[in-house]
């Protein structure tokens, strides 16, 4: 999920290595030293990718692996249409639902390829994002956008009529005028490459609970959707469970076909790859023959009826075969100050979790680590993604996809064709708009069911970023613990008290109604303040460890910086060029060699502090 990011293996990594080399660890020495390194050799060889980054896997290869990136970001990137589509009064609404699962698509194959393209130039995928659902929730929330009480009765609702549409298209309308301004800064601070300053002051402590509190400020919404039949919900959870981790490492033989083997059967590990859709899918088909033969109720009234698949059958029927988003396909958008606000806020989360992403997946894709030019371009093109997203209006911005990151180390294969080839199937799903009725039409328990998993998996990907801390630290536990508990409380009681904020300026309060009730706002700022303020050591914080995590595990990477040049010759163009030097987002060859040269005067330096204390050790 595009909300949680991790570190996509690199902790495997060096628990591998270190497991591998220990045991030769207490021969004699010569003897030791030729295993040991013999012992790391093959752990290379064997963590390196099997098609690294620049690399062309055969065409088969690119289209299975590009369809398995699609399916790994569907959970993701079809949850955000179906929970802001509540607060966009669009739940009884089930034909507009599809049409916005089919925008995020296509926006999201679109960001890809520019990020893959023009940005960072990395196998990563685009998607939505978690972080700007808080934000946009708390926006709707406002007593000026809450849904009016017909909105929540089926009965009453005319999808065709006027004057529904002109209700939840003014709150679209909103909530892109709003993210589209607060994509600005992004690109600013992208391209000015000021995201490098700005990384320095944002470590653990301000990641952890920021991110933490995505998943735990959602679980109203999961609530109330597993809640509509927990019967069928906890099926979906089971299932998801038992796919993902039960299962995970079991293969399943499918037909293959090569030019040796011709048509014959290989094992593949199905269940890693598409365990939330293969539950999803299960618990549908469940779901199908519990309506088939009546045992659900159809009586709207009774405990149950959403479970079933007719509720929301006729959606396939009128939607059209081909959709084509365009920007402003909603009308114009419109700007809210408090809206702009509370979207930034997630936004800069947003920037922090994705240089992590860039640094894991320049590891599993065996590039060299990032360079700040293209972290910069890579931030400035996440910036332009969701100025897009708002444009064509999927109520959502774009960011890295830390799931996919997370397949590259399963795969061990980092082409950045692969990435290419499946954001043209993203693209290429948004137009069929029959693929996305189909996905509207999932029965609100079964969305119940998935969004307990990923939600918590959400919450427990943020917790795991105090790993880098030392939590035996009162200090860092305090920052943690009040943070997380500011961020839980405070938002919920300004919900319940909601004319406390009385300022007598109507911008005013509902600038800090949006920030004070949007969750990641609170505890993150909370986290950011006191983590920068108290006192503590670079070690205690976790920010030694961090940067260690970024830059370490690089043995296997390919050649030079070039992979992260721009593509069509612009590089070899733009460096006769002097000036290039001051532009933050281009490489300049002339950086690059002076970065060279002081990378090799370091190695220097510390080959000879090597040779100097193996020195002292024999002499001792």
């Amino acid at each position: 999920m595009a909300s949680g990011k991790e570190n996509g293996g690199l902790d495997n990594h060096a628990f591998d290595v270190s497991t591998t080399t220990q045991p030769f660890c207490d021969q004699p020495r010569g003897k030791a030293d030729k295993v040991c390194r013999s012992s790391c050799v093959a752990e290379n060889d064997r963590n390196k990718p099997t098609y690294c980054v620049t690399d062309v896997p055969p065409w088969y290869l690119c289209v299975f692996l590009a369809i398995q990136h699609y399916l790994t970001a569907f959970g993701g990137i079809i949850s955000i249409p179906l929970l802001l589509s509540e607060g966009l009064c669009l739940q009884h609404d089930t034909l507009t639902q599809s049409h916005l699962i089919n925008t995020i698509f296509f926006v999201s194959g679109l960001c890809t390829l520019l990020q893959v393209t023009f940005g960072v130039r990395l196998p990563i995928l685009q998607g939505g994002t978690f972080t700007l659902v808080i934000p946009a929730m708390a926006m709707l929330s406002l007593p000026e956008w809450k849904c009016p009480t017909w909105t929540q009765n089926a009965s009453l609702v005319n999808t065709s009529s006027p004057h529904f549409i002109e209700v939840w298209q003014t709150r679209m309308r909103a909530l892109q005028g709003s993210i589209m301004v607060a994509s600005v800064l992004q690109i600013l601070v992208g391209f000015s490459g000021l995201i490098g300053f700005l990384m320095r002051f944002i470590g653990p402590l301000t990641i952890a609970p920021t991110v933490s509190l995505i998943g735990l400020s959602l679980y109203d919404s999961a609530g109330a959707k597993a809640g509509s039949h927990w019967g069928i919900s906890a099926l979906t959870t089971g299932l998801i469970i038992l796919f993902s981790q039960y299962l995970r490492l079991i293969p399943v033989p499918l037909p293959a076909y090569n030019k040796t083997k011709k048509l014959h059967t290989s094992k593949f590990l199905v269940f890693q790859i598409i365990p939330i859709l293969l539950g999803v899918a299960v618990s549908w088909l469940v779901c199908y023959l519990l309506t088939l033969y009546d045992v659900l109720p159809s009586d709207p009234a009774q405990y149950g009826h959403v479970g079933r698949t007719d509720v929301k059958g006729n959606v396939l029927n009128e939607a059209s075969w081909f959709i084509f988003p365009y920007p402003g396909q909603w009308g114009l958008p419109t700007v809210s100050l408090a809206g702009v606000l509370g979207i930034i806020a997630g936004i800069v989360c947003s920037m922090a979790e994705s240089v992590g992403d860039y640094y894991a997946c320049a590891s599993l894709s065996g590039a060299p680590p990032p360079p700040k030019h293209a972290i910069s371009r890579g931030i400035g093109v996440e910036g332009l993604g969701s100025l897009l997203a708002g444009a064509f209006g999927t109520g959502n911005g774009t960011t890295s996809f830390s799931e996919n990151v997370a397949a590259l180390g399963i795969t061990k294969v980092g082409s950045r064709t692969v990435i290419l080839l499946s954001g043209i199937f993203m693209m290429l799903m948004g137009i069929l708009g029959k693929i996305g009725a189909i996905f509207a039409t999932i029965p609100t328990p079964v969305i119940g069911g998935m969004f307990l998993i990923m939600f918590g998996v959400v919450t427990a990907a943020g917790i795991s970023n105090l790993q880098f801390t030392d939590m035996n630290s009162s200090r860092n536990i305090f920052i943690f613990g009040f943070s997380m508990f500011s961020g839980l409380v405070i938002p919920n009681w300004i919900m319940k008290n909601p004319d406390f904020l009385d300022t007598g300026v109507k911008e005013v309060d509902q600038v800090l109604r949006i920030l004070l009730t949007t969750h990641v706002f609170v505890g993150g700022l909370l986290g950011f303040f006191l983590d920068n303020t108290i006192p503590g050591t670079k070690e205690e914080r976790g920010l030694l460890q961090w940067d260690k995590v970024h830059h370490e595990d690089y043995s296997t990477s390919v050649g030079t910086e070039d992979v992260y040049d721009l593509p069509f010759g612009i590089t070899t163009c733009l460096s006769s060029q002097s000036w290039v030097r001051y532009i933050p987002f281009c490489p300049w060859r002339g950086r690059r060699s002076q970065y060279n040269s002081e990378d090799q005067n370091t190695s220097r330096s510390q080959g000879n502090e090597h040779s100097t204390g193996a020195t002292d050790e024999i002499a001792l």
